[in-house]
């Protein structure tokens, strides 16, 4: 089934290109969410005439995700869990976790955008990479403490407080 993509669709194409998929995923995916259409004489003079404003909506989009990626640039995600003996993990973090906790902070980014090769399961601090757009990949720092433990202050002013108690 050859189709004219009305969007970008990951591993398939861009907007405007002429794809062939199976008749399935196109039928039953792609053409209900409005990502692409039959590719027909009528419809090939009817993209050419709205492709400028598809073209504005992704450009925009993109836009939107590179704001969105300086924002987490700023943000520290600061997830509390349970620890036993010798500061091993009870259970692990995961993309869902990471994803309640920005959505605390006041970011909508959906799990599966966030790429966690292995759940997280000792303490410390990760930078974790998430696709905000098929362009366009942000990362978000991951401090992974105790329950209860105290905010850490940054390692240069630590380093200098332990200096002065040595004097």
């Amino acid at each position: 089934m050859k189709l004219i993509l009305r969007a970008d669709v990951d591993a398939l194409g861009r907007l405007g290109e002429i794809v062939s998929v199976k008749a399935g995923y196109g039928r039953n995916f792609l053409i209900p969410q409005g990502l692409a259409m039959p590719a027909s004489e009528a419809n090939l003079k009817q993209f050419e005439l709205e492709k400028r404003k598809l073209q504005e909506m992704a450009d925009n989009l993109r836009t939107q995700a590179e704001g969105l990626r300086d924002r987490l640039a700023e943000a520290e995600v600061r997830i509390e869990v349970r620890v036993g003996e010798g500061e091993k993990l009870y259970g692990s973090v995961t993309a869902s976790n990471i994803a309640e906790s920005l959505e605390e902070l006041g970011f909508d980014i959906d799990r599966r955008k966030i790429l966690l090769v292995d759940p997280i399961r000792s303490l410390g601090a990760y930078d974790v990479e998430i696709k905000l757009h098929p362009e366009v990949r942000g990362e978000v720092k991951v401090v992974v403490a105790k329950v209860g433990a105290p905010v850490e202050e940054p390692a240069e002013e630590v380093a200098a407080d332990a200096e002065t108690e040595e004097a």
